[in-house]
C-alpha cells in the first residue's frame, strides 16, 4: 500500500483495490480471497491490538453444514437443511439464496480447514456432529466442544498474518460519485483520512449493543447498517433481531454477557422456571429444541407471569458436561454457578440481526463497488428468524464470494480518486440512554405505543461531530436504532423473532420484507418489497 501526500485540509491518503471493514469470519475470508485473486487489500478494524475480540470469537455452537459421505454418520442432505432453514425463517427466506449458500457450505468449510481450522472428531477422520434448535438432523460441526468461534478466528487470524490490517481505524463514510464507490472516509490517530478504492466490503458484524444486555462484544454497534444507509443503500428485515433464549444471567445490569450454547439443549438439557415447571411444554412440538424465537418468547412470557429475573437450564443429566462444554463451564464458574450440580440461570439476550444491508448471495449491494457479508448483510438466508449455527456458514460462504466478486470489480474499474468534504455533525444519542430505550421498547416483545415513544426519543438525539470512535459508534447506534424501530412499527404482526404484543398473530398478507432507506435530510422510511440489487 502506498501512502500518498496529504491532500487539502491535511487528510492522510492511501490507495487499495479492496477495502474490508471488519476482522471476523466474513471479513477475513473476504480479504484472503480477494488477495488470492490478485487484489491489493487493506483491512480496517476499529479495535485496538489489545482489544481485538470479534463476535466470531464468541460463537459457541458450531457450523451447520451438510457433509459428504464418509466424513460423518448422517442421513443429512442439502434438501433437508434447506427445509429446516425455511421453516425457521417464518416465510421470509429467499429459497434460492438458502439453497445456494447451503449447497456451498462444505466447500467453504474445506477452505477453512485448508487455512488450519480443526474440528472435533467422533473417530479418526470423521467429524462429530451435534443438533440444535430447529434442526431435524445432527449437522452441527464444532471445535473445542463449545469453542467453535474461537477456533475459526484462530485459524483465520493465522492465515491473515499476510494481510495489511490497520487497527484503530474507524470507518466514517462510504465515498461514491453517485454511480459507484470511490473510497472510504476513515478516522485514526492521525485524524481524518481517505482510502481511495473502487471496492469496499462491509463485514462489521451485528448490532447487539443497541441493547443494555447482549451476547455481542462492545464493538457490535451497527456500523455497517449505518454506513450503507448513509450511502443510499437500503437495509431490510432489521426488525428481526434474534434474542438468544439462553444468555447466562449474572444479575441486573448491562454489558456483554456469556452465551449458554443451544447445543446443551441439543444434548438433553431442559428449561424450567423457578418452581421447576417446564417452560416450553405445550408451546411447540419440538419443546426446548424449538426455533430460537419460539423459545425466547416462551421464556419472556414465563418471566412476565412469574416476575422472576430468570429461568433455569437444567443440564445435570448430561454426562461429562465439563469436557463437552468447557467454555460454558468456565463462564458459569466465574458467575458462581456449578452446572454439573445446579441448574444454570438464563435469560434471553440480544444476539443476532437476521436482517441488514440488502445484498445478493455474492455480497453485492445496489451501489456498484459496495459489498457486505456476514451478519451485517441480508442475503435472504435467515428471513424472520435465523436457524441455529447458520451464521458462521453464511459468513464463510458469502465472505468468500464477496472477496472474489470485489476483486473482479476492482480489476475492471481501475483506480478512482475519491472527493471528500469535512463531515457534518450527525445525530448521536448518548449510548446508555439509547440502550435503555431500546431495551424497554424494542426487545423480545414490542408494541405500537412503545415503538412510537422510541422513535420520538431517537428523533431528539443531539447533533455531534465525529471526533473519535465513541462518537462514530453512538451515531451508528442512533441511525441503526431508528431503522429497527421504523421497521418494527411498520410490521403490525408477530412473525419470526419479531413479536408485537398488540398484534400477537401472524398476518399472511404481511409475508413480505420491509426495506428501510434514508433520505437526504436524514429521515428513515419503511417500504415493502425493496428489490435486492444488481
Amino acid at each position: 500500500m502506498t501512502r500518498l501526500a496529504a491532500c487539502g485540509g491535511g487528510m492522510w491518503q492511501v490507495r487499495a483495490d479492496v477495502v474490508v471493514v471488519g476482522t471476523g469470519v466474513a471479513g477475513l475470508v473476504a480479504a484472503l480471497t480477494a488477495q488470492r485473486h490478485g487484489s491489493r487489500v487493506l483491512v480496517l478494524s476499529k479495535a485496538s491490538e489489545s482489544e481485538g475480540v470479534t463476535a466470531t470469537f464468541y460463537a459457541q455452537g458450531g457450523i451447520a453444514v451438510v457433509l459428504p459421505d464418509g466424513l460423518a454418520d448422517t442421513d443429512d442432505s442439502v434438501t433437508a437443511h434447506v427445509a429446516d432453514t425455511l421453516a425457521a425463517g417464518g416465510g421470509l427466506c429467499d429459497p434460492d439464496a438458502v439453497r445456494s449458500i447451503v449447497a456451498d457450505g462444505y466447500r467453504a468449510v474445506a477452505d477453512l480447514v485448508d487455512d488450519g481450522a480443526r474440528f472435533d472428531e467422533s473417530a479418526s477422520g470423521r467429524w462429530a456432529l451435534t443438533r440444535e434448535g430447529g434442526h431435524t438432523r445432527r449437522r452441527i460441526i464444532h471445535a473445542g466442544g463449545d469453542a467453535t468461534g474461537a477456533e475459526v478466528q484462530r485459524a483465520l487470524d493465522r492465515a491473515a498474518a499476510r494481510l495489511d490490517i490497520r487497527r484503530d481505524h474507524v470507518a466514517l463514510q462510504v465515498l461514491h460519485d453517485g454511480a459507484a464507490v470511490t473510497g472510504l472516509l476513515v478516522l485514526n490517530a492521525d485524524g481524518l483520512g481517505v482510502v481511495h478504492a473502487p471496492t469496499v466490503i462491509l463485514a462489521t458484524g451485528g448490532l447487539g449493543q443497541l441493547y443494555s444486555a447482549t451476547t455481542n462484544p462492545e464493538g457490535s454497534t451497527g456500523d455497517g447498517v449505518a454506513l450503507a444507509l448513509e450511502a443510499g443503500v437500503a437495509v431490510s428485515d432489521v426488525e428481526f433481531i434474534q434474542f438468544h433464549p439462553t444468555m447466562l444471567y449474572t444479575g441486573p445490569g448491562g454489558g456483554r454477557r456469556p452465551l449458554v450454547t443451544e447445543a446443551i439443549r441439543g444434548e438433553g438439557a431442559n428449561l424450567v422456571d423457578g418452581s421447576g415447571a417446564p417452560v416450553t411444554a405445550g408451546v411447540h412440538p419440538m419443546g426446548d429444541l424449538a426455533p430460537r424465537d419460539v423459545v425466547a418468547a416462551a421464556i419472556d412470557d414465563r418471566l412476565r407471569q412469574t416476575g422472576d429475573p430468570c429461568v433455569f437450564l437444567d443440564a445435570r443429566r448430561i454426562d461429562d458436561f465439563e469436557r463437552r462444554f468447557p467454555t460454558v463451564t468456565a463462564a458459569c464458574h466465574a458467575a458462581g454457578v456449578d452446572p454439573v450440580r445446579e441448574p444454570i440461570p438464563v435469560v434471553p439476550g440480544a444476539h443476532y440481526s437476521c436482517g441488514g444491508v440488502i445484498t445478493d448471495v455474492a455480497g453485492r449491494t445496489s451501489l456498484p463497488g459496495l459489498f457486505a457479508a456476514g451478519e451485517v448483510a441480508r442475503t435472504g438466508m435467515h428471513g424472520a428468524n435465523r436457524l441455529a449455527s447458520n451464521s458462521l456458514l453464511e459468513g464463510l460462504v458469502v465472505g468468500g464470494r464477496a472477496g472474489r466478486a470485489a476483486a473482479g470489480h476492482a480489476a475492471a474499474c481501475g483506480a478512482p480518486r475519491a472527493e471528500v468534504v469535512d463531515p457534518a455533525p450527525v445525530p448521536a444519542a448518548p449510548r446508555a440512554g439509547l440502550q435503555a430505550a431500546m431495551s424497554a421498547n424494542a426487545s423480545v416483545v414490542r408494541d405500537g405505543a412503545g415503538l412510537r415513544h422510541l422513535l420520538d426519543t431517537l428523533d431528539d438525539a443531539p447533533l455531534r461531530r465525529m471526533r473519535g470512535r465513541a462518537d462514530a459508534e453512538d451515531a451508528a447506534l442512533t441511525l441503526t436504532a431508528r431503522a429497527v424501530a421504523a421497521a418494527a412499527a411498520h410490521r403490525t404482526e408477530s412473525r419470526g423473532c419479531h413479536h408485537r404484543g398488540d398484534h400477537p398473530d401472524t398476518d399472511p398478507h404481511q409475508a413480505v420484507s420491509i426495506g428501510i432507506t434514508r433520505d437526504a435530510d436524514g429521515r428513515v422510511h419503511a417500504q415493502e418489497e425493496i428489490a435486492a440489487c444488481c
